[in-house]
């Protein structure tokens, strides 16, 4: 299989795993099973009557839910074939002599770090900071695989479009703050403040007087027997979200300022088209948020946000990569 095609497959699984995992943490599924890599000490969901014995004797007091536990199940199934493509790319890579090593070598590594952050999700029983590691972890495999494929296809600029290049410092920007708020908008929701506030364009009550700045960003919550649902009270919650609701505003405005300077200077059409891509993703970015607050955090939805914020993102990485590789 040529390394291209490899490329476009792994593109699709890791956006498939993202979604997945969006999915699962939003269904409260995230300890569907206890145990990791298994279930309940099982490949698959426990159903036969031997396989029930045996998590009554290993697992006393645990109830089976099948449809979360499947739900776990079926997104560490997709994430191991996720797992076999980054591998099968390790190699392709090293065998061709004109393909970057180190870069393959990066992705490798990531995969198996992610994992080990799927695993201390479960044996730590959803901590937020490790949650929020491992949805980042996810979004940078996802970015650093487009940066791979993109290595692979010498993009075409004309005469190399000098004028839009000035605005790569401004991409770069651009780019920090939506990593930044990927991680505030995976901080809201390991630490379930999503519906922390349900007005608009802020917070009801009087919100301003009640922000718990220092206890809202604190990675340590001390210890509890499980962080779902989680452990922090509304005011704290409600720093969270409103942060988030912050940052989304900032984003924004500079994302936007971006697209419509890139579009005015750019001549070549393929930079243009992608600072229409940008505004129609930001857009769309935005309205998935909106929606999530009227309507109540409704799952579909909710996932779907998580599916804009990894596109917004590409975009901005292939933005990057026009603008400040070599011409």
């Amino acid at each position: 299989m040529k390394l291209n095609l490899l490329l476009k497959m792994t593109l699709i699984c890791t956006l498939t795993v993202i979604l997945l995992g969006a999915y699962t943490r939003l269904s409260d599924a995230g300890l569907g099973c206890p145990d990791w890599p298994g279930c309940y000490g099982h490949i698959k969901v426990p159903s036969q009557a031997h396989e029930l014995a045996h998590v009554e004797r290993h697992f006393p007091g645990q109830e089976i839910e099948p449809k979360k536990a499947w739900l776990e199940m079926i997104h560490r199934y997709v994430a191991g074939s996720l797992g076999i493509l980054v591998l099968l790319i390790l190699i392709q890579s090293w065998r061709g002599s004109a393909t970057p090593k180190k870069l393959p070598g990066l992705i490798a590594a990531l995969i198996v770090f992610q994992a080990l952050l799927g695993m201390w999700t479960v044996t730590m029983k959803l901590m937020p900071v490790v949650v929020m590691s491992h949805l980042l972890g996810g979004f940078t495999l996802f970015s650093l695989l487009l940066l791979l494929y993109l290595r692979l296809r010498p993009l075409q600029i004309p005469d190399g479009d000098p004028k839009a290049r000035t605005l790569a410092p401004l991409a770069m920007v651009a780019l920090a703050i939506v990593v930044l708020q990927i991680m505030l908008g995976g901080w809201t929701s390991s630490n379930y403040a999503a519906l922390a506030c349900t007005e608009l364009p802020i917070c009801e009550g009087d919100w301003s007087s009640n922000l718990r700045l220092a206890d809202a960003f604190s990675p340590f919550q001390g210890q509890h027997p499980s962080f779902e649902f989680g452990v922090l009270d509304y005011h704290t919650r409600m720093t969270i979200h409103i942060a988030h609701r912050i940052g989304a505003l900032l984003t924004a405005i500079v994302v936007l300022t971006l697209a419509f300077m890139l579009w005015r200077r750019a001549y070549s059409s393929m930079l243009k088209r992608s600072a229409l891509v940008l505004t129609l993703v930001l857009g769309l970015q935005l309205s998935l948020g909106l929606a999530n607050v009227l309507l109540h955090l409704p799952l579909p939805v909710a996932v779907a946000h998580n599916g804009g914020a990894a596109l917004l993102l590409l975009t901005l990485v292939f933005i990057n990569y026009a603008l400040w590789r070599k011409a």
